[in-house]
Parts: structure tokens; C-alpha cells; sequence
């Protein structure tokens, strides 16, 4: 990109939103969650990642992670008790960078994708701890084994994506769970049995 064009590129990203709010329109990007249009979402899965990480045999962490979740959430600034997340994983979609451990992954004696093919968490309750985080409370199932999870969520920001022109608002969550209590027990302890998960959730507002 030449100077002349790199220049015009950065003063846009200066000039066009500043040029919106002069003509009444709302800021591209706000970081107050007060602000959220209450309603129907949907996750956008394109973006959303569910990350996780463990010890391996305590000499270094692994990590991996599942690709395009799906879900639906209901949200209402005014009234967050009455929030509601429902999020399914595909569990084939398991990646590591490492293409031999992944068809391992997703083998009997470990994640057992052909017969449990979805993670789900629903959540049951949603309790605000700060002005933009909350506990949010749910079932989570995994191996076919469903236990109470909390989700530590944070609140990134709200606006108009302005890739796809849509209602977005963004969260990141982060949650503990040990794999053993899910029936996933292959060489635990020596691989660790904590899994530290973090999700990034942007969610795009249902038309209508």
C-alpha cells in the first residue's frame, strides 16, 4: 500500500466515524453495556472460538480448541437476571495444530465424537458481579455426562460490525472444569485432569 493511500485508510478510520455521530447516528462501538439493544441474538460462529488448555505431564500447557459454535442468547441490559445463553459445540471440530493427536481426540478413549457429537451448555441463571461481568450458571454436557458449570463472563463491547453491517455485541467467558468428572479419564493425572476453557462470544442481533 503506498503512503499516499495508507494515509487516506487511517484518516478514514478517524473521519467516518466522527462523521456518523455529527449526523445524529450512534458511535460505531460502545463499551457500556447499559447501552445493548434488549432482544433475540445469535452467536456468530464465524468468530466465536471455544479455547482450552492443560497441563501436559506438568512440563508445558496444551491447547486446543473447538471452531464455529453454534447458539442463542436472550439479552436485557434492564433486567440481566432474565438473561438466557444456549451454546452447542461440534466436538469433530477439535483442532491442536497437531493433526495426529486430533484423530486421536476424537477417538473412543477420549472425546468419542462419533457418539457424543455435541458439547451443549444451557444456561439456568445469570448473576451480575460487576458493571460488565456476571456468573452465568448452566448445565454443561459433555461425554454424555451433564454437570452445573459457571461461566465468568465479561462484557467487550457493543455496536455495528462494520464488516457485515450487523448488531453485534461481544463477550469472553472463562470457566474451570476437571475432564474426569465428565468420564474423560485417559492418562489423567500425567495429562492433567484441570481444563482451563475461554470462550470469545460475539453475538448478532435477530432481525424483526
Amino acid at each position: 500500500m503506498s503512503a499516499l493511500k495508507s494515509a487516506a485508510f487511517v484518516a478514514a478510520l478517524f473521519v467516518l466515524p466522527a462523521a456518523a455521530m455529527a449526523q445524529g447516528g450512534p458511535p460505531p462501538i460502545s463499551n457500556d453495556p447499559l447501552t445493548v439493544q434488549a432482544g433475540a441474538y445469535v452467536l456468530e460462529s464465524g468468530h466465536a472460538r471455544v479455547l482450552w488448555q492443560v497441563s501436559h505431564m506438568g512440563l508445558s500447557e496444551w491447547y486446543g480448541d473447538f471452531a464455529r459454535p453454534t447458539g442463542v442468547a436472550t439479552l436485557d441490559p434492564r433486567n440481566p437476571a432474565a438473561d438466557s445463553v444456549d451454546i452447542t459445540v461440534p466436538v469433530a471440530s477439535v483442532s491442536t495444530t497437531n493433526a495426529v493427536l486430533d484423530s486421536e481426540l476424537k477417538a473412543a478413549d477420549w472425546f468419542d465424537a462419533d457418539k457424543f457429537p455435541t458439547i451443549t451448555f444451557k444456561s439456568t441463571q445469570v448473576l451480575l458481579t460487576g458493571p460488565a461481568s456476571a456468573d452465568v450458571t448452566g448445565n454443561l454436557t459433555f461425554h454424555g455426562v451433564t454437570r452445573p458449570v459457571t461461566l465468568k463472563v465479561k462484557f467487550r463491547a457493543v455496536g455495528l460490525n462494520i464488516m457485515s453491517k450487523a448488531y453485534t455485541v461481544g463477550f469472553d467467558a472463562t470457566t474451570e472444569i476437571k475432564r474426569t468428572d465428565f468420564g474423560v479419564s485417559k492418562f489423567a493425572p500425567l495429562i492433567g485432569d484441570d481444563v482451563q476453557i475461554t470462550i470469545s462470544a460475539p453475538f448478532e442481533k435477530k432481525a424483526g
